[in-house]
């Protein structure tokens, strides 16, 4: 089943065209709102579902029926059923949006139980869409998409397209002062520190090189969730952001990180390891961006890293064609440096998107290497489940494409309850209290956020 897709002409921007659609049921917002000629080239919204699943553990929900059933298969039946070929230069026109936690990965390998799990939300929880609004920030562009199952395709284009020619730019909002909110953690400072050490301890005894440890932050809220999204893409704008006001939660995301992207049979990972603050002047913004740069200990990792996310995308790509195109590169953002790389590999011929979402997750840089041992470590030292934290947000193609995140500084709320995960890399080299400074420094945007009025 081919879409239908329109070119309109508009001015707004893309945040606005998505504030048009925010009440509507199950509205999702995929916001690159950072690097629009590199990794934020385009934006899309998720509007009229015609499909919504969701799955528990073992149990699956298919427009809110139960049954029995793995969520990995049951996706691909989804894709299989509504598959066509992109012709267009656009990378999503039609198919699912959505995330996967990090839970889901239990579906994978078989973990322990030692971590509480404090908030009930679906392991896998998509959308698929009748109409998709595609933002091309390169060329200046709005595409609308239909797939006709909801409603005439001529006729869902024409209803949105007139909603979005009368509407009117949102104001970029000034951000003043700040309310006094206490954020609580799952971990005390000395907790935190202690559970560094035993993760070098493991190291020290050859389990593992790397494991990333996470400490997560709550507190209560009375704000409205899109009010805080529209803070936080203000004062760190992303190319990975999302705003997914769901049923009973919403997600609110500004992460830098790319897990996996399949586009024409090519899949892309860039995992990020090794972070500074950003200075409080130019001096020390230059000081902090070179310490990065020259550190053996944060290139170590991100090294390690690389090795365990080519050996995944090995399982489903073609023999030789696995290859590393960016190593150590540093990119900025408002609060932080990172050290990121870029891995590429051709998919086999019968390999489905999920088939490599499945072979990769949950992404080695937010578990460690090997994988399954840090995730057992991660298991035993953090006392709650991550739930969305360190899972995947992001688009599922009927083309076999697909674009997910890696879910880091984001807000998951619910019960007007705000978590946040803040973690790092642990490796032998790590100073304890500095990986304890370092998630203070990446909670820093979603405390801003949270905090502003």
């Amino acid at each position: 089943m081919n879409p239908l897709i329109k070119e309109i002409t508009t001015e707004l921007d893309s945040f606005s065209i998505y504030s048009i659609f925010k009440d509507e049921k199950e509205s999702v917002f995929l916001d690159s709102a950072r690097d629009k000629k590199t990794l934020g080239k385009y934006s899309f919204i998720g509007i009229n579902p015609f499909i919504t699943f969701k799955s528990k553990n073992s149990m699956c929900f298919m427009n809110g029926k139960q049954y029995k059933g793995d969520a990995f298969e049951e996706l691909k039946k989804i894709i299989e059923k509504y598959k066509f070929l992109n012709y267009t230069k656009l990378p999503f026109v039609s198919g699912g949006i959505g995330y996967f936690s990090y839970d889901i990965g239990r579906k994978i390998e078989s973990l322990p139980n030692y971590a509480k799990e404090d908030i009930e939300i679906p392991d896998c929880y998509f959308n698929f869409y009748d109409n998709v609004i595609i933002i091309d920030h390169v060329n200046d562009k709005v595409h609308i998409s239909a797939l006709g199952i909801l409603q005439n395709k001529d006729k869902s284009i024409e209803i949105i397209e007139k909603k979005i020619l009368k509407s009117e730019k949102i104001d970029i909002l000034q951000i003043n002062d700040y309310d006094k909110i206490e954020f609580k953690s799952n971990f005390t400072k000395d907790e935190y520190i202690d559970c560094v050490e035993k993760v070098r301890n493991y190291i020290e005894e050859g389990e593992i090189y790397i494991t990333n440890l996470t400490q997560r932050f709550n507190c209560k809220i009375e704000e409205d969730p899109y009010e805080i999204y529209k803070v936080l893409r203000n004062i760190n704008p992303a190319p990975f952001a999302a705003y997914m006001k769901l049923e009973e939660f919403s997600i609110v995301c500004s992460s830098p990180e790319r897990f996996l992207q399949i586009k024409n049979g090519i899949v892309e990972t860039r995992p990020i390891k090794g972070t500074r603050p950003r200075g409080k002047n130019k001096e020390e913004d230059l000081i902090n961006k070179n310490e990065l740069l020259n550190s053996e200990k944060d290139k170590s990792e991100l090294l390690m890293i690389v090795d365990l996310e080519r050996n995944d995308l090995s399982k489903v790509c073609k023999p030789n064609s696995v290859k590393v195109t960016e190593l150590f590169k540093l990119e900025e953002y408002s609060t932080v440096y990172h050290l990121v790389s870029t891995i590429v590999g051709e998919l086999k011929n019968n390999a489905t998107s999920i088939d490599c979402v499945k072979a990769c997750f949950p992404g080695g840089s937010i578990t460690g290497a090997p994988k399954i041992r840090s995730m057992e470590i991660i298991d035993e030292l953090e006392n709650v489940r991550r739930n969305i934290y360190t899972g995947s947000i992001g688009y599922i193609g009927f083309d076999n494409s697909l674009d997910l995140n890696i879910v880091i500084r984001t807000i998951l709320i619910k019960d007007n309850e705000a978590y946040m995960g803040v973690g790092g890399g642990i490796t032998w080299e790590s100073d304890s209290l500095a990986e304890y400074e370092e998630t203070l420094d990446k909670a820093k945007a979603l405390f801003r956020a949270i905090s502003s009025k």
